[in-house]
């Protein structure tokens, strides 16, 4: 669990649950606990999805995967547990946050991993690899599931743990999930035209599997569009929210124009 845990990553997902907090006027450090429990349960899908029988990656974050460290059985197992514990930590480490808040962000998370989110996305995108009849609607369901769903649920379980209003929660899912499109976006477009070293890990792996991605529909350029075009309406989401939302502002467009 830890060997994954601990390698380099963006820890995008956390940030995103912190920032929520702090822009709803909650205090961030509250958030602490569930910004890591977040990263438990991407990490999670990390492992599995490297194994051979999902996306078949030898590499992750710059070393090899769980599974040609441990093999696939304690990989596994490391995956399921990482899942479990990710809702333990919240609930023995969060304090001071009433209950039924608590019970909010349980449930946002639950709702997000299993099959209305990232399980459903990953099922999707499995089942359709290697076919011709792939379309936008598609591409699109797996990404908004797949990675979407989690960036989505750090947005939302932070600003609840802050006890920020309905029509605040709708406008900061709003964002994330187009900004969580936008990022699986550019993933898939680095899958094309990045190498192991700036990616860590193997690059034109969907090409090669015949994945149900943006820039198989619409190439580079024209993928490359689509997640400008999605991180502006995500940035005219929270424009509403003023100074406040800089830090918003500028994840949206880092995530439009990394390049690892």
């Amino acid at each position: 669990m830890w060997y994954s845990l601990s390698s380099d990553g963006k820890r995008l997902r956390p940030i995103l649950c912190l920032a929520g907090c702090s822009l709803s006027g909650g205090d961030p450090e509250v958030a602490i606990p569930t910004a890591c429990a977040l990263e438990m349960l991407h990490v999670a899908s990390l492992i599995h999805d490297d194994l051979p029988a999902m996306d078949d990656d030898d590499y992750r974050r710059g070393k090899p995967a769980n599974h040609k460290v441990f093999g696939e059985g304690i990989a596994l197992l490391a995956g399921d547990a990482l899942l479990a514990y990710a809702l333990e930590f919240i609930l023995l480490n969060t304090h001071q946050v009433p209950a039924e808040r608590l019970l909010r962000v349980m449930h946002t998370l639950i709702n997000r991993v299993g099959i209305s989110g990232l399980v459903g996305g990953q099922a999707v995108d499995i089942e359709c690899e290697g076919r011709d009849d792939i379309d936008l609607e598609t591409v699109e369901f797996i990404h908004t599931r797949k990675t979407g769903s989690l960036i989505d649920a750090a947005m939302v379980t932070g600003a609840t743990l802050a006890g920020a209003g309905d029509d605040t929660i709708a406008r900061l899912s709003r964002y994330a999930r187009k900004v969580g499109v936008a990022f699986q976006i550019v993933d898939d477009v680095l899958d094309v035209i990045g190498t192991r070293q700036e990616l860590g890990k193997t690059p034109n792996k969907d090409e090669k599997s015949r994945k149900a991605t943006y820039p198989r529909l619409f190439g580079v350029e024209g993928s490359m569009q689509r997640a400008r075009e999605l991180v502006d309406s995500a940035k005219k989401e929270i424009a509403p929210f003023g100074h406040q939302a800089v830090p918003l502002l500028a994840m949206a467009e880092f995530v439009c124009t990394r390049t690892s």
